[in-house]
């Protein structure tokens, strides 16, 4: 029950936060920033334990570590390099999470595995054909990162057909979010800008993180 009424708190708290730009408050909505994932790390730290709660601790741990070090990303380019660090470790650990989920089915569908894998990969190969030229320098940094994502979010749609449901629809629309997210931040910086970049990857990041920590304690909450 508490750790219910702490998600519900990350919700108002992130309405909040996402609105104050809207009526000119964009210093405080800068310094709220840091604010926002401790509630999900809260949350989970109250929780009951389960199987991958270090890791999911840990996955939160490193994307709040990157949330701050990216709110210094227009000083110098090594904010947003060490950002990218930071959420490239928080992806593989969510790989190595995702991987290890309790199965309530024995055989995944082989055709909508394929399927997915296949509109995984264009995604992939499309961003790669969209942004590669703009990259310079970082190049095989954004590569690498857009590799470890799409992984995360097949290793995601992978469990989804295998994970107890509606929990895997958590977990699955949480990835594709964070996917979303990032997406919208790499074509922001490198390919053309946004109109509200800031709302729109602040906003489905925000989604994704507690789509992504909602649906995995619903999959491992005691019958």
């Amino acid at each position: 029950m508490k750790a219910n009424s702490i998600l519900n708190s990350y919700l108002i708290f992130s309405i909040l936060y996402l609105l104050l730009p809207f009526i000119g408050l964009d210093t405080i909505n800068w310094y709220l920033k840091p604010f926002l994932l401790p509630f999900l790390l809260v949350t989970v730290l109250i929780s009951a334990d389960f199987q991958g709660k270090k890791l999911l601790l840990s996955a939160l741990l490193f994307s709040w570590i990157g949330d701050i070090i990216l709110m210094f990303a227009d000083k110098a380019e090594i904010y947003f390099i060490l950002g990218l660090v930071s959420f490239l470790l928080s992806h593989i650990l969510y790989i190595v999470l995702f991987s290890k989920q309790p199965k309530s089915a024995i055989k995944s569908n082989s055709v909508a595995l394929y399927l997915g894998a296949i509109l995984i990969l264009g995604y992939f190969f499309g961003m790669v054909g969209l942004l590669f030229p703009k990259l310079g320098p970082l190049q095989i940094p954004v590569m690498v990162y857009a590799a470890v994502i799409t992984t995360m979010l097949f290793v995601a749609y992978k469990g989804s057909l295998a994970w107890e449901k509606p929990a895997a629809y958590f977990i699955l629309t949480g990835a594709i979010f964070f996917v979303l997210s990032d997406s919208i931040l790499a074509i922001n910086k490198f390919y053309h800008p946004i109109a509200q970049s800031g709302f729109w990857i602040m906003s489905t990041y925000i989604l994704a993180q507690y789509l992504i920590v909602s649906g995995l304690l619903r999959l491992n909450q005691k019958k």
